[in-house]
């Protein structure tokens, strides 16, 4: 499907609390709407390796999740963190990578997101949105909600990161420095790892990765890098994974979480075991109300696949729907 008459849509940087860097921010919403509530207002926080227009904007099958959401009449906002996507990359990206210690922790990640979340709610005019976070992404959203439940009015975390034993997917070993470059051509094999092979073929779309791969390599701003079919990426996630959660620290605790909040997770997703996914559902003891949804048959990747549009509803409904409980 076509949204291209329905939806307006705008791109922009706006300011981080650091001087020099800013942040990237895709927005669309119905082109016949223009009033807002907090209901209807969402801010979409991308992983740890790729950016928030290569995991939510990219067109499969002619639509984005993006699209999907303000199709359904939201305001939908999604936010590229400093060294992703259309956001300023650090000084260190230039330098060797071991020059320079891991980028972009979770830390400095959750303020970039609280400065977009400041933008929005200024510039629409509300006290609180809805946050939808991914992977890694889910480790910011969920910290920056435990800091600041007042601005949040429900959270959607799709395969956060959580306690895990053993040496995590994202984890390549050895020593990191401040950057990573990342092969577009490789991902597909990492993609449907632990996909049983009679379901491999199917499991993607048609011509679902091609279209993946070139709306991440369209945010790459190192040409050479593009002309290789490689992004970088920064490290911090990696140095976070092994500074916190593979160590048994937590970044944040899922119990200071006071807000309604919607667990997804694919039963074939190999960075988020599923009892990851259970020990951190039981954990979040202070949301006033919660569900944890099994999307069957879908991976980490689960926004890109053939059952995206269970999550996409999943999400839409969890957000907007009225219910007191």
């Amino acid at each position: 499907m076509s949204y291209s008459t329905q939806l307006s849509r705008e791109a922009f940087a706006v300011d981080s609390d650091t001087a020099g860097i800013q942040l990237w921010l895709r927005h669309r919403w119905l082109a016949d709407r223009t009033v807002f509530d907090t209901a209807h207002t969402v801010i979409l926080m991308h992983g740890a390796t790729y950016s928030s227009g290569s995991l939510f904007d990219t067109q499969v099958e002619g639509e984005s999740f993006i699209d999907y959401l303000a199709a359904s009449g939201m305001d939908v906002w999604a936010v590229d963190v400093r060294g992703y996507g259309g956001a300023s990359r650090m000084a260190s990206f230039e330098a060797p990578a071991l020059d320079n210690p891991p980028s972009a922790r979770a830390e400095v990640a959750a303020c970039d997101l609280g400065s977009a979340i400041d933008f929005i709610l200024k510039r629409q005019n509300l006290t609180q949105l809805n946050i939808i976070g991914m992977s890694w992404g889910g480790t910011v959203s969920a910290l920056y909600t435990t800091l600041n439940a007042g601005k949040v009015r429900r959270l959607t975390l799709i395969a956060p990161q959580w306690l895990q034993e053993g040496k995590p997917a994202l984890d390549p070993g050895g020593a990191i420095g401040a950057w990573r470059d990342i092969d577009i051509d490789a991902i597909e094999a990492r993609w449907l790892r632990g996909v049983p092979d009679e379901k491999k073929q199917d499991l993607i779309p048609p011509e679902g990765f091609s279209q993946w791969a070139m709306q991440t390599l369209s945010d790459e701003p190192n040409l050479q890098l593009k002309a290789q079919r490689k992004i970088r990426a920064s490290t911090g996630p990696i140095q976070d994974t092994r500074v916190y959660w593979s160590a048994g620290i937590p970044v944040y605790d899922p119990a200071d979480i006071r807000v309604p909040v919607l667990l997804l997770h694919g039963e074939w997703d190999q960075d988020v075991p599923i009892n990851a996914t259970l020990n951190w559902y039981l954990r979040a003891t202070g949301a006033p109300w919660k569900r944890w949804v099994e999307i069957g048959e879908a991976t980490h990747m689960m926004v890109l696949e053939k059952n995206r549009k269970q999550v996409f509803a999943l999400a839409r409904d969890f957000i907007t729907q009225t219910l007191n409980v």
